[in-house]
């Protein structure tokens, strides 16, 4: 976090100073400056830290103070006083104050580097792009990271630090020095988003896709558009709203937002336009084609008007078409800040995963077997995308084998999903279906409907028995892919039969 002293932060998150200099708006001689990590898990608390004792479902933050000031704690932020030798500042709830901390110090940022330039003379101030759908939000900020830190310090979450805990903190490790900071912004309701928003104040708000995931949380699929709509709702007119015109939900919140509207997908109506996807083994390929950027003032943009249409063509080592839609709106936000397309490909074709267990390829389980692990976060959608990848890469001769598990979060919509997923394995022609777990057994039941199959879907209960199945089914030349919510736990099968051992 950038330096504040105690006074200062006490004010921002409206609490009261116990211990250390008093609070007041104008900082004191004498006052405590404190510039470590914020953190909420005292395990991370290192050498000036600020530790937030926040409530929790399991747990209360308040009884880990105690380790977290040993480990060097400089400053305890706490919903209820507690006794320790540590200043503390005590507030009326901890997530507000999380969220307001964050809101200060980007802001503190922003100003400071208002009038920054680069070595070229040109504008430098730190850009914030917040993203979100319903899928892709992790992958898309890995890839706009990896071309955006080669053009400036990028702060970006590691994981999907993406909720109204993660999101704060991820803020939070902005500096002076930074260019870019990249938000994830992911919701389990309506409103969740609309406050990261408010907090980090985008440049560029990027909405993916509106799909299933997390439906059952959310109320259906018209909440979920309320919900992702969030983020452009309240964008500036000088902000940038970058929307997936492919997706007709996404494309009509072009009619709610004041800010000024990109779009990007296979659409003739994209701005940045997509064509030619192919996949296979080896990755995912497809041209991306930019219009002429106009003058700067027309829109938040370090770039300058081109002369006419721009393309490059992007070479992935990252499996599924899918993908050619994250990379399109990380190349986006980049070509609006002023990197050059084929600067952003070059950085995205050195990328081997999008993250782990995220469509990730391994070969070093049973001979001339490949295992595509894409089990830490499952939707209809993103489910259905992972299969059509499978049956477009196999080659002659090659058996295609999914192993499934549960999509959470569904409620209602379950049966019927997991239902839809089990007749698209059939239609797709995938040649060994294994279910695993209770909550995906509707996708088994309806694969044999669909097909009459006499063991070609295979329903297991548990994880480990699955493990040995599988190792007693597996042939050469099988391509296996390996796809759950993470609560089902099947990246760990898919580790196994890919021999990860970490």
């Amino acid at each position: 976090m950038i330096a504040m002293t105690l006074a200062e932060i006490a004010t921002a998150v409206g609490g009261e100073l116990i211990g250390g200099a008093q609070a007041t708006d104008v900082a004191q001689p004498g006052d405590l400056v404190v510039d470590g990590s914020v953190e909420t898990d005292s395990r991370l608390v290192g050498p000036g830290s600020v530790f937030f004792a926040l409530p929790g479902e399991v747990t209360d933050g308040r009884r880990f103070v105690p380790a977290a000031v040993d480990s060097g704690a400089a400053l305890v932020i706490t919903p209820e006083r507690v006794d320790t030798t540590a200043p503390q500042i005590v507030v009326a709830d901890g997530y507000e104050a999380l969220a307001a901390l964050a809101h200060e110090v980007v802001t503190r940022v922003r100003m400071s580097t208002a009038d920054r330039v680069d070595d070229d003379g040109r504008p430098a101030p730190l850009r914030v792009v917040g993203i979100t759908g319903s899928n892709g939000k992790t992958s898309t900020k890995n890839m706009l990271r990896t071309i955006l830190e080669q053009h400036g310090a990028t702060i970006a979450p590691e994981g999907s630090f993406n909720n109204h805990v993660g999101a704060p903190i991820s803020m939070l490790r902005v500096t002076y020095d930074t260019r870019y900071l990249v938000v994830e912004m992911g919701a389990s309701g309506v409103g969740h988003i609309a406050k990261l928003v408010s907090i980090a104040e985008p440049d560029v708000g990027v909405v993916l896709k509106v799909g299933l995931a997390h439906a059952g949380e959310f109320g259906g699929i018209e909440a979920t558009q309320r919900a992702k709509s969030e983020m452009v709702t309240d964008l500036p007119r000088t902000a940038t709203a970058l929307l997936n015109v492919d997706d007709d939900r996404v494309a009509s919140m072009r009619e709610l937002t004041a800010a000024h509207v990109v779009g990007f997908g296979t659409s003739a109506e994209a701005d940045y336009r997509i064509t030619g996807i192919e996949t296979d083994r080896s990755g995912t390929r497809f041209t991306l084609t930019a219009p002429p950027l106009r003058p700067e003032g027309d829109r938040p943009t370090d770039a300058t008007l081109s002369g006419g249409p721009d393309h490059v063509d992007v070479r992935l080592a990252i499996l599924g078409e899918h993908h050619a839609m994250n990379a399109s709106a990380a190349l986006t936000v980049a070509h609006l800040w002023g990197v050059p397309l084929a600067d952003g490909a070059a950085a995205l074709a050195s990328m081997t995963r999008a993250e782990r267990w995220r469509m990730e390829l391994l070969q070093g389980g049973p001979e001339g077997v490949t295992v595509i692990n894409d089990a830490y976060n499952a939707s209809p959608d993103s489910t259905a995308a992972a299969l059509r990848t499978l049956a477009q890469i196999v080659r002659p001769g090659e058996r295609t084998v999914a192993v499934l598990g549960e999509m959470a979060e569904l409620g209602e919509f379950s049966v019927e999903e997991h239902d839809r997923i089990g007749r698209l394995v059939v239609r797709l022609g995938i040649g060994q279906l294994v279910v695993v777990g209770r909550g995906a057994m509707p996708i088994h039941q309806a694969a044999t409907l669909e097909g009459s199959w006499d063991g070609e879907s295979v329903y297991i209960e548990d994880v480990d028995d699955a493990v040995r199945a599988m190792q007693e089914m597996l042939r050469p030349g099988d391509v296996v892919l390996v796809k759950s919510s993470k609560s089902a736990e099947l990246r760990f099968l898919g580790d196994r039969l890919g021999g990860v051992t970490e």
